[in-house]
């Protein structure tokens, strides 16, 4: 059967074995195995494509969220606001912390966190709030900066938004982000990667120390941190996809654009509602999230994957709904819209390299599980 997975990392990799294979004869000639030049000359580069002024490279998106709120002032007990809907290393990052999520609902279209929700959630205890850029674009920054107490601070949770802005604005530009390079990514390493990026070079210092041992030199430890750091063989391959990032984001959005018109007899006839994009935002589609309607969401997976489509789920269970997370004492109910998304949504194959009779297939596959 010809498979047409979810992200094709294959492919992903034809396109830069070359350059990874001598970047990494470069590191093991050099034995700069953590940081060294190439972790260096990522950061950089990094920045520079984000608009930020700082970009820190570390071992995983979720410790680059987790050390983004540390810079940011949260500890132990405090409160962060963020959404139901998100993948549960959001709120995981601030229960390493040992503060506390505060879940809030998602907007009904976009599923982008609730601004006026999350506004209504803040009270004495909160030290930060997080908008999750979810699928490949932007939740509302500037907005909830302009809107916030002066002793809550924005971290955005920017994992699936390389590349993508709000009204001209970068993940972290004239604030905090954090961003994952996991593997799925449309910037992904070959393992576990991510970054804090910031203009504020206090909070960038601060996340570097953390991240190496509370270390601002050699056996010097000013803060009681952790070890987190991106390492030199992940730095060449995120060099070499990243010179390959901005053309990989617009054919993302071709193919969305080609599946918004294959989809559009379904859509009319009201058995999937197509994906939105917020005025203002440059959408990267990490994901291409589709709801399903009047069939049952888990059977139209299970029917496509049988056919070798390679449909998932993002994600099933909002985070309230989690055995991890059952403490915090919501039910069902509490957030309607993250509860509708969490049953009904599902992801298309989306990817680059991406062939029109690839999408043709998929839809034709889809069109067949609804009936």
């Amino acid at each position: 059967m010809n498979q047409i997975p979810l992200v094709d990392l294959k492919a992903a990799h034809a396109e830069v074995a070359d350059e990874v294979r001598q970047g990494f004869e470069r590191v093991l000639a050099n034995t700069a195995f953590i940081g060294g030049d190439e972790v260096r000359e990522f950061e950089r580069e990094y920045a520079e494509f984000a608009g930020v002024a700082h970009c820190v490279g570390v071992a995983n998106g979720t410790d680059a969220l987790e050390l983004a709120l540390r810079a940011s002032g949260v500890g132990v007990g405090d409160e962060v606001v963020l959404p139901a809907n998100t993948f549960i290393a959001t709120a995981g990052a601030v229960a390493r912390i040992g503060a506390k999520p505060v879940l809030v609902d998602c907007l009904p279209e976009s599923f982008l966190m609730d601004g006026q929700a999350a506004l209504d959630a803040v009270g004495a205890a909160t030290r930060a709030v997080v908008p999750v850029h979810l699928y490949g674009q932007s939740a509302e920054v500037a907005e909830l900066a302009a809107a916030v107490p002066a002793h809550v601070r924005i971290v955005e949770d920017a994992a699936q938004s390389q590349g993508a802005t709000r009204d001209g604005r970068s993940p972290g530009s004239g604030g905090i982000a954090a961003t994952s390079f996991y593997p799925g990514k449309n910037l992904g390493a070959y393992g576990d990667a991510g970054a804090v990026l910031t203009d504020d070079a206090e909070r960038a210092d601060l996340v570097r120390a953390l991240a190496n041992h509370g270390g601002v030199a050699k056996y010097r430890h000013d803060v009681a941190g952790f070890n987190s750091r991106l390492d030199g063989l992940q730095a060449v391959v995120l060099r070499a996809k990243l010179a390959r990032l901005a053309d990989g984001n617009a054919a993302r959005r071709a193919a969305a654009a080609r599946y918004d018109a294959l989809l559009g007899d379904l859509a009319a006839a009201g058995r999937v509602v197509l994906p939105t994009t917020v005025d203002g935002n440059v959408h990267v589609w990490h994901l291409y999230v589709v709801r399903v309607a009047g069939a049952d969401r888990d059977d139209v997976v299970g029917k496509l994957n049988a056919e070798g489509i390679g449909a998932g789920v993002h994600y099933p269970a909002a985070v309230h709904l989690t055995p991890a997370f059952g403490h915090l004492g919501h039910r069902r109910g509490d957030f309607p819209n993250a509860e509708e998304a969490a049953d009904r949504i599902l992801s298309l194959p989306l990817f680059p390299q991406i062939t029109a009779d690839q999408q043709q297939r998929v839809v034709d596959t889809l069109t067949d599980a609804l009936r």
